[in-house]
């Protein structure tokens, strides 16, 4: 990692106490991971999902050990699968009781030129990334508008790429821009109810599995258009889901936020 600084880990400050959230592809070192770890230093209980039920098991394990039991719960999910979703949900409110704040972390990349995309490949990037997000936002919105009084917030994980034309992407960027758009539309029928709907666009955010599967001549031309001439790390980003989660952004909804110092 390069860069003139180093960003500093700030301590948590409560932000999210007596709040329970659920975070969906949470098992790793990624932002989902990332966002785990920072909601409960900021004192909120959590459900944690993920596709991969053994990586899931061992990071539970391991914040459970860190935070305590009865503030970590971990439940495999596949976001393509409905019925594993509402069962998700339910599993939320029987572990904690309520409702608060869910974070649709679940996406999936990938890299073809369009002339050769498979309707696989293209159905597959779209059904997790897009369709997934879709499913949770439905099933977090039902319970967050029988409960009524919650505050409920729901943050979203969008992509620059939303935004940004990216040879080979085709299929990301157009799932990514459709959790934006959902973003905006969600926001406006959860108002009613007092809901907020948000999202965040990260440009580049790396972790050590990630850096070791790409290629140091791609990670170099991705750093160099970043303004700091370095990648965020996962936590950066999981910062800007803690404030969108927060009292702190309580007029804000339908945004999307760019995590980035991508200059161009």
């Amino acid at each position: 990692m390069t860069g003139v600084e180093s960003p500093v880990y700030e301590p948590g400050h409560g932000l999210l106490k007596g709040r329970t959230a659920v975070i969906t592809a949470a098992a790793g070192a990624g932002i989902g991971g990332a966002t785990a770890r920072r909601f409960l230093e900021e004192g909120a209980r959590v459900l944690i999902s993920d596709a991969h039920a053994r990586r899931l098991k061992e990071y539970g394990a391991e914040l459970a050990g860190e935070f305590g039991p009865e503030r970590v719960a971990a439940l495999p999910c596949d976001v393509t699968d409905d019925a594993q979703v509402q069962a998700l949900f339910e599993a939320a409110l029987r572990e904690h009781g309520r409702l608060d704040v869910v974070v649709n972390n679940a996406g999936l990349g990938g890299t073809s030129a369009l002339v050769d995309m498979t309707d696989e490949q293209w159905t597959r990037v779209l059904d997790v990334t897009l369709n997934g997000t879709f499913r949770c936002t439905r099933a977090a919105l039902r319970l967050m508008r029988d409960a009524r009084d919650s505050g409920g917030v729901i943050v979203n994980n969008a992509s620059v790429v939303g935004w940004r034309a990216q040879a080979g992407q085709a299929h990301y960027a157009a799932a990514k821009a459709g959790v934006m758009a959902l973003t905006r539309c969600a926001a406006l029928e959860a108002a009613e109810y007092g809901v907020r709907v948000n999202a965040v666009a990260p440009s580049l955010a790396m972790h050590p599995h990630l850096v070791k599967v790409t290629s140091a001549e791609l990670l170099e031309e991705l750093t160099a258009r970043e303004a700091f001439g370095r990648y965020a790390e996962p936590w950066e980003v999981a910062n800007v889901i803690v404030f969108l989660a927060s009292g702190y952004s309580s007029y804000m909804t339908g945004e999307v936020v760019a995590v980035s110092s991508q200059h161009a």
